[in-house]
């Protein structure tokens, strides 16, 4: 009987409070709105600046994992400029076999590796109807370590790649530009002077539309695979004095070899053999992967503060309305007082009237984030993502912002003076 009693005038105390809230919130329709617009364009704020960088860091993590944790890759320098060649053949002679051979021969761990050699073609039949696919000379390791997924035909056997076989596969986004959705396999593509066989067709892969770590941004989804030895021997382009013997390295390691051992090794012999030459860049997917998650944290915490301010402007907005509302219902005040209300029941009243609008407003907010966010998206191109914990987030500090700044005002009509307030005119 205690607690049942304990909890029936609880229940009594807060009720017709929030009734009474409700009430003067729509007495007042058009203050009401005005009041709330400073705390839903900042939730929306704060919620479609999160999605923007939570779109942004996804499309990054997505590639760097796609790169494979237990990766390692060196990329070639180029350079098509005479002085800038001539400068950097003086001391070294570029990406090589010879760099391939003495990383296998001296680092520990390594399960499968590739070369690969990279040519821009200048004619692709049948024509696409984007801009040209670019082909890369790999062997056919290749799939396992760049976690490529083959998803009708096949990939080279050893034996094709040994021959130099004129056999490719084409990646989703050739497939699709240049045949549609007829099946490729079996067809021919000519890439220039050079006519290849379709073997194999890969699933689509995350693509990174900046360069990243000295990775160029290439659509991945744009590529035309086939054999190392046949990109070197049958495109005639590879013979370009500027070129590298080879111009990338991928190196897949065992479970468990140490990553970060691993790539000393290989970054020391690289040192040696190019005589301290910038005419390479090692990328260590597993140490941009751990540098990315730093980086996103870091941009959360910006963007919150940022988009935070649109909210303290709307706190202020809600306390000096609040506190407007005191002095017009100062009479209200006095009368609720000589009638047996406490202090506690006007503070309840006024915190109440506040937390309502930062509900209401941080509710409404929410839509009009995620809609922008949308917006943006379609408009702008880019991809936005809307997590359960960046609506979580701005809605809790439109809240706390909404009862921080609804304390004064209420704390003030408490502490009038019941008599005063009964005379205010």
């Amino acid at each position: 009987m205690t607690a049942g009693a304990t909890r029936r005038p609880t229940a009594g105390l807060w009720l017709p409070d929030l009734q009474r809230s409700v009430d003067n919130l729509f007495v007042h329709k058009l203050r009401t709105l005005l009041t709330m617009l400073g705390m839903i364009f900042g939730v929306a704020a704060v919620l479609s600046m999160l999605s923007i960088g939570a779109g942004a860091q996804q499309q990054v993590m997505a590639f760097i994992e796609d790169l494979g944790v237990r990766n390692l890759i060196v990329e070639a320098h180029e350079t098509t400029e005479f002085q800038a060649f001539q400068k950097i053949r003086q001391r070294s002679p570029g990406l090589s076999y010879r760099d391939l051979r003495a990383i296998e021969a001296s680092v520990a761990g390594i399960e499968r590796a590739t070369p690969r050699k990279r040519f821009l073609p200048t004619q692709v039949f049948p024509k696409p109807e984007a801009e040209l696919p670019a082909v890369y000379g790999v062997d056919p390791d290749y799939p396992a370590i760049a976690n490529l997924r083959v998803t009708s035909g096949r990939f080279f056997t050893d034996e094709e790649a040994a021959a130099a076989a004129p056999v490719c596969v084409l990646g989703e986004a050739v497939r699709a530009r240049l045949f549609g959705s007829t099946s490729p396999i079996g067809e021919f593509l000519r890439v220039n002077e050079q006519w290849f066989t379709i073997v194999g067709v890969t699933g689509p892969q995350a693509v990174a539309q900046t360069d990243v770590a000295g990775l160029p941004g290439q659509d991945r989804n744009n590529i035309v695979y086939v054999p190392t030895a046949a990109s070197m021997f049958r495109l005639e382009d590879n013979y370009s004095p500027y070129r590298d013997e080879i111009d990338g390295i991928y190196l897949r390691l065992r479970p468990g070899a140490d990553v970060t051992a691993a790539a000393a090794t290989v970054r020391g012999i690289l040192q040696t053999n190019h005589r301290g030459a910038d005419d390479y860049a090692l990328v260590v997917p597993a140490e941009l992967l751990a540098e990315q998650q730093r980086t996103k944290r870091i941009f959360d915490i910006v963007m919150v503060a940022l988009a935070s301010i649109s909210l303290l402007v709307g706190g202020i907005g809600i306390m000096n309305i609040m506190l407007a509302s005191v002095l017009e219902r100062t009479p209200e005040i006095g009368v609720r007082r000589a009638v047996g209300a406490r202090q506690a029941d006007i503070i309840r009243q006024f915190v109440l009237e506040t937390t309502l609008i930062a509900v209401i407003g941080g509710t409404i907010g929410l839509i009009v984030g995620i809609l922008m966010s949308r917006v943006i998206a379609n408009f702008a191109g880019w991809s936005t993502i809307v997590t359960a914990g960046s609506v979580v987030l701005a809605f809790s500090v439109s809240v706390i912002v909404g009862l921080v700044f609804g304390v004064y005002p209420a704390m003030k009509a408490a502490k009038l003076d019941p008599v005063k307030a009964l005379h205010y005119q």
